[in-house]
C-alpha cells in the first residue's frame, strides 16, 4: 500500500464489511457496459468545449454595435472568464464535496441540471451584468462536474484501461470545441443570422444537447467503491454481480476470479479536517505534485486559448466570423493528443508520460513566442504551431485530472479533485484571463509574447516536477496505490502491482 503514515482512525461504533468489489471490477474485461460509463459521462465536456469556444469566437461579434449587448471583446474573455471560472472553482468545491457525502450518481445529475439552466440564463442576456451572473452560475455547475465524473469515471473502469479512458474524457472537450468553433462560423454570418440572434442560439444548441445527454446519464449506476464504504454494500454487491452476468453473456465465458478482498470499516460521511489532514500531512509530496500540474495547464488554456481568436483578429486582421476556422484546427489538435498518447500512459507508464507532455508542450511554446515576438508567423503557420504544441498540453492537461482523481483516498477522491481543481485553476485560471486580456488589447505583440512565455515555464516547471513526484499508478488498483482510510485490517493481496 502507498502511505505516508498509518491510517486514520475511524469512528468505534462503524460496521465492518470484507469485500472483493474492488477487485471484482478492476478484472473486468472491455464491455458495452463501459462503453456506456464513458458516453454516459464523457458527453459533459463536449457541452463544456462547445460553450467555451463559442464565448471565445463570439467576444468579437458581443463587443460589435447591435449585439444586444453593451460589452467589449475585453470583459467577454476577460471579466466573464474570470468569472466562468471563478464559478467552477467554487462549485468544484461545493458539489465536491457533496459528491463524496451523497454519492457520484446524485450529483452528476445535479450538476448538468444546473449547467443547463445557466446556459440557457446566458442565451438570454440583455444586460452585460446578466451575462456575467450567468457565465459564473455555468462555472458553478461544470465545476461540480468534474468532480463527480472524475470520480465515478476512476472508481467504474478496470484499472487495465483507467489511464487512457481518463484521458480520452476529458480529452473528448475538444470535440466541443470543433463544434463550437464550426458552429460559431455559421452562427456569426449576419447573412444567415441578425447580430444580436446568432450567439444566442449558440448557447441554446448547447441546452438542447445537455438535455439529450441528461437523458443517456439516468442509467449511469452509482460508484459500487462508494456504496459498500456508505452503508450500501448489498447494492453494490447485486450491482457488480448484474454487471458481471451482462459481461459473461457478452463474453460468451467466465469471468477470471478477482484478486481478492478488503476489509473497511463502514462511514457515513469525512470532515473536512480529515481531508486536509490525509492530502497534506500524510501525502504532501503527491499534494505538490498536484497543484504543479494543475497551477500549468491552468494558466495555458484558460489564459491562451480563451483570447485566441482576439489574438486572429488583433494581430493578424482575421474577420470576427472566420476565427472558428482556426480554431477547429487546433481544437483537433487537442483531442488527437489524448486520444492518441493515452494508451503510452497505460504502458510506458504515469511518471515518463506526464513529464513529457508537459515538458514537451512548454519548450514548443517558447519556441512560438519566439516566433511571434519576432514577426515570423501568419494567422496560418500561428495556428499550425499551435495545434502541435497543444497535442502534447492536452495529454498533460487531462492527466492533472487522472493524477488528483487516482493518488489519494476513496474517501477523499471527490474533495481532493475539486480541491486541486479549484486551487490550481483560481492561480491561473482567474489571475490568466485577467492579465492575458490586457495584454492582448494592448495591441502590442510583445506584451502577448510573454503571456505565451509565461505559460511556457509554468508547463516546463510541472514537467519537472512530475518528473520526480509522479505515482507510478498505471495498472494498479485505486485501493494499491492509495489505502482507504476506512480499512481495517492491511490487504495487500488486492490490486497489487
Amino acid at each position: 500500500m502507498a502511505s505516508d503514515s498509518s491510517p486514520a482512525s475511524v469512528p468505534a461504533t462503524a460496521a465492518t464489511v470484507t469485500t472483493a468489489v474492488p477487485a471484482r471490477l478492476d478484472r473486468l474485461p472491455w464491455s458495452r457496459w463501459h462503453w456506456m460509463i464513458v458516453i454516459g459521462l464523457g458527453t459533459v465536456w463536449i457541452l463544456d468545449g462547445l460553450e467555451v469556444t463559442i464565448v471565445g469566437n463570439v467576444a468579437g461579434r458581443l463587443a460589435e454595435e447591435g449585439s444586444g449587448l453593451d460589452i467589449t471583446a475585453a470583459q467577454v474573455t476577460g471579466i466573464a472568464a474570470a468569472l466562468y471560472v471563478a464559478g467552477a472553482c467554487t462549485g468544484a468545491l461545493f458539489f465536491g464535496w457533496l459528491t463524496d457525502r451523497y454519492g457520484r450518481k446524485k450529483l452528476f445529475m445535479v450538476t448538468l441540471a444546473v449547467y443547463l439552466g445557466a446556459t440557457a440564463m446566458t442565451a438570454l442576456s440583455f444586460e452585460s451584468w446578466w451575462f456575467f451572473l450567468f457565465r459564473f452560475l455555468t462555472g458553478f455547475g461544470i465545476g461540480g462536474e468534474y468532480a463527480a465524473i472524475n470520480s465515478a469515471i476512476d472508481e467504474l473502469i478496470p484499472s487495465l484501461y483507467r489511464g487512457r479512458v481518463d484521458l480520452i474524457i476529458n480529452g473528448s472537450y475538444w470535440l466541443g470545441a470543433i463544434g463550437g468553433a464550426l458552429l460559431s462560423v455559421v452562427l456569426l454570418d449576419t447573412a444567415i443570422f441578425p447580430a444580436d440572434l446568432g450567439w444566442r442560439l449558440s448557447f441554446a444548441l448547447g441546452v438542447v444537447l445537455g438535455l439529450v445527454i441528461l437523458l443517456v446519464r439516468r442509467h449511469v449506476p452509482e460508484s459500487p467503491r462508494w456504496q459498500f464504504i456508505h452503508g450500501k454494500e448489498e447494492d453494490a454487491e447485486a450491482l457488480v454481480s448484474s454487471v458481471e452476468r451482462e459481461i459473461e453473456q457478452e463474453k460468451g465465458e467466465p469471468l477470471p476470479p478477482p484478486a481478492g478482498e478488503i476489509t473497511i470499516h463502514q462511514r457515513k460521511s469525512i470532515g473536512f479536517g480529515l481531508i486536509a489532514k490525509t492530502v497534506f500531512g500524510r501525502y504532501p509530496r503527491r499534494a505538490f505534485l498536484g497543484l504543479s500540474l494543475f497551477i500549468g495547464q491552468a494558466f495555458l488554456y484558460n489564459a491562451v486559448t480563451f483570447g485566441f481568436g482576439t489574438i486572429l483578429i488583433t494581430f493578424f486582421d482575421v474577420p470576427t466570423g472566420h476565427t472558428g476556422y482556426y480554431f477547429a484546427v487546433i481544437a483537433a489538435g487537442n483531442f488527437l493528443g489524448p486520444l492518441l498518447l493515452g494508451k503510452l500512459f497505460d504502458t510506458l507508464g504515469r511518471r515518463i508520460m506526464i513529464s513529457s507532455t508537459y515538458l514537451i508542450s512548454g519548450v514548443l511554446l517558447f519556441v512560438t513566442a519566439w516566433q511571434f515576438d519576432r514577426g515570423s508567423l501568419t494567422a496560418t503557420s500561428m495556428t499550425a504551431w499551435w495545434c502541435v504544441v497543444l497535442f502534447f498540453a492536452s495529454a498533460g492537461a487531462s492527466s492533472a485530472y487522472l493524477t488528483v482523481s487516482e493518488i489519494f483516498p476513496m474517501e477523499t477522491r471527490a474533495m481532493a479533485i475539486a480541491f486541486f481543481y479549484a486551487l490550481g485553476t483560481a492561480a491561473g485560471g482567474i489571475s490568466g484571463p485577467l492579465i492575458f486580456a490586457d495584454l492582448t488589447e494592448s495591441g502590442v505583440v510583445g506584451d502577448t509574447a510573454l503571456a505565451f512565455r509565461i505559460g511556457a515555464a509554468l508547463m516546463c516547471a510541472a514537467g519537472v516536477v512530475a518528473a520526480f513526484l509522479a505515482v507510478k499508478a498505471e495498472r494498479r488498483s485505486l485501493e494499491d496505490i492509495a489505502e482507504p482510510l476506512s480499512v481495517a485490517k492491511p490487504t495487500a493481496t488486492v490490486g497489487s502491482a
